[in-house]
């Protein structure tokens, strides 16, 4: 049985991988499985880090990889927080980042926005496949629900009127920028099974 490990320590982004993965027949890992420290997120793009993540765990690993980054861009803030989206703020809980964005939007009109998804897959010849996922939406002005991580409490996707946050795991992950990006990953891996 083929090997993948995802490049992260995130459990609520492994649950949403891992599902897809194991129905192809892979035997799916995270960081956590290997004593795997994560790697400096130096990038200046999603891509960079997806690329830096892949690379530290191969380094590690001698399985394939599917590494990612992700991030929120806000147009009213210049396309912030983005790489800086899971360290937006100084304590870089979800908490304090959701907050943080509330306040940097409380004068804003515009509230257009976009989940970016960047995965590398490095397969056990040193290959490596980059692809691009992307969920637009807007910034609430309140956070609302609790059924998933990071910005979902303040994510409103394009065609609904709840945030993530309440619109739950099931929906999320049919619309998700994460979703559309491992729709890729996953026609390739068929393709070269």
């Amino acid at each position: 049985m083929k090997k993948i490990v995802i490049a992260s320590h995130n459990q609520g982004k492994i649950d949403e991988i891992k599902p897809h993965l194991l129905m192809l027949g892979y035997e799916v890992y995270g960081l956590d499985d290997f004593g795997i420290d994560p790697v400096e997120e130096t990038g200046r793009t999603l891509k960079e880090n997806a690329i830096l993540k892949a690379r530290h765990t191969a380094r590690l690993s001698n399985f394939m990889i599917l590494a990612d980054d992700s991030g929120l861009e806000v147009d009213a803030l210049g396309g912030k927080p983005g790489v800086f989206s899971s360290r937006y703020s100084l304590e870089g809980t979800d908490e304090a980042n959701n907050l943080y964005l509330l306040d940097k939007m409380s004068d804003k009109l515009n509230r257009t926005a976009r989940f970016r998804t960047v995965m590398v897959l490095k397969d056990e010849q040193g290959y490596e496949y980059v692809f691009e996922g992307v969920l637009h939406g807007y910034i609430h002005t309140a956070l609302e629900g609790d059924k998933g991580f990071g910005y979902d409490p303040l994510f409103i996707p394009v065609g609904h009127h709840e945030t993530l946050g309440v619109l739950g795991p099931r929906i999320k992950d049919e619309i998700s920028h994460r979703k559309k990006c491992l729709d890729k990953v996953i026609h390739h891996l068929k393709n070269t099974l």
